[in-house]
Parts: C-alpha cells; structure tokens; sequence
C-alpha cells in the first residue's frame, strides 16, 4: 500500500473514511478482497507470495492498514514481511495499542501501520518508533511519516477534504475517482528519497502505471457513526479495471 487518505471523526456521518491505493509488481500474486477462509471474520485482499495483506477490516470492526517507508538503504534480508503486520492483528484480539507496543521493530524493514477499533486509532512506525494516538482530521500516509507533505498526500488530503465537506453522503466512486489521479508532480515538488530523479517522477502520482509496477487494487471503506461498514474494491493489471466489488455488513 504506497497511499492511504482517510478521514477520521470529522464527518457528522462517517467516523471513519479511506481511500487508499496499493502499488506492487503486476508479477506478484495476490488475491481479490474477500473473507478469508482460514480467519472467516477477515476481510482483506491478499498478498500470496507472504500470505499478509495490505488493508483490511474485521467483523468485529476492527482496521488495518500498511505502507513501506521508501528507504533503499534499509535492510531487507531476513525481515518478517510487512504484511504479516495486518493479518496478525486483523487476527488478534488484543487492542490496538497493546498490539503496536508488543512489536520488536527491528524485525522488519521500515513500515508505517494504522490499527484500529470501534473506538480508537493508532499509528506506528518502525523508524520514528513513536505510538500515535491519531486526533480527528484528515491525514494522509505515503512512504514516508503520517502527513509528510509528498504531493500526492497534499493533494489527496485537500481533495478528500473538499468532497466530504459537501457530501452529507459519500459515494465510493467519487473517492475512487480521486485515486484514479495518475498526474506526476513538478520536479521542484518531488521528494528525495533515495531512487533517483526519474522513479521520483514515476511514484509520484496518485494512481502509478508503468509496464511492470503500478497501482493494483484501490480501497474505498467507510464507518459510519451507526457501525455500517462499507468495503468497496477495485483492481487492475498492466491492461487496467480488472475487477470490482463491494461488501456492507453491521458490526
């Protein structure tokens, strides 16, 4: 997951709204938004070369949700993987900030994570290694700290804001059209952070599509003061839409 926009406690509707894109590999396998067969309450795309995922939510409510920290410098090799994050809390019952004060942060690369529950939501990185307790807002998460101004982050967050203030409902496809956004940024707006001048260009839109990396799933999910969630999916190849679904259940 390389963006993840979401409104908290802000809305007189929605306690929680996300709109978020995951950018990997077309090349590495993952399965479509579902409930999973081995954590039945689990509903949550899947990564099935690590068996983790990216973004996922609970019958019980509860929420999940990951980025990398763009670092090429960071150690790879022999790390749990990042995916693992999610899915074990997703897993778990234990609350969300006992879940992030558990962790051994050296035991993976660097990672941002929201975990979350009906009545509160953390974040967590691995590399400032500080337990947030995330005020009401909006707030934007890229490969770097929770609102680092990357000019996807900015314009993600503005635009999010915008929609919601005139929206006393919202409609995932106008959320989805904000993550269709595939606009690069100026080069004196880029971020440095390590892979050069040309993949500064090429990950800085909203919406990524090259010949073998882009975004592959886009997540719109909204909580709403009533506990209605609802999961909406869409996913892409390198030819583009391939599918699209959306879940409502009550927790």
């Amino acid at each position: 997951m390389c963006l993840i926009i979401f409104q908290y406690r802000q809305h007189p509707k929605y306690k929680l709204v996300v709109a978020a894109n995951r950018d990997e590999f077309y090349g590495r396998p993952a399965s479509e938004a579902s409930f999973w067969e081995d954590h039945p309450d689990i509903l949550a795309g899947r990564d099935l070369q690590q068996m983790g995922t990216w973004l996922g939510v609970t019958r019980s409510g509860r929420f999940a949700a990951l980025t990398n920290f763009r670092d090429p410098s960071l150690p790879e090799q022999g790390k749990i993987s990042r995916g693992a994050l999610v899915r074990d809390y997703l897993a778990a019952d234990t609350p969300p900030n006992h879940f992030l004060e558990s962790l051994n942060p050296e035991a993976y690369t660097g990672f941002n994570v929201l975990l979350g529950d009906l009545d509160n939501l953390y974040y967590y990185s691995n590399l400032q290694q500080e337990l947030v307790k995330v005020p009401p807002g909006t707030h934007g998460l890229s490969n770097h700290l929770l609102n680092t101004p990357w000019p996807k982050v900015v314009k993600g967050k503005s635009r999010m804001e915008q929609y919601l203030k005139r929206a006393p409902e919202v409609d995932p496809d106008e959320l989805f059209e904000l993550l269709r956004d595939s606009e690069q940024a100026p080069d004196p707006h880029l971020p440095v952070s390590g892979v050069g001048l040309e993949f500064e260009r090429i990950l800085s839109p909203i919406f990524i599509k090259t010949a073998e990396y882009g975004t592959r799933s886009a997540t719109v999910l909204l909580v709403d003061y009533d506990d209605n969630v609802t999961f909406a999916e869409r996913t892409y190849d390198n030819e583009g839409l391939s599918n699209q679904q959306s879940f409502q259940f009550t927790v």
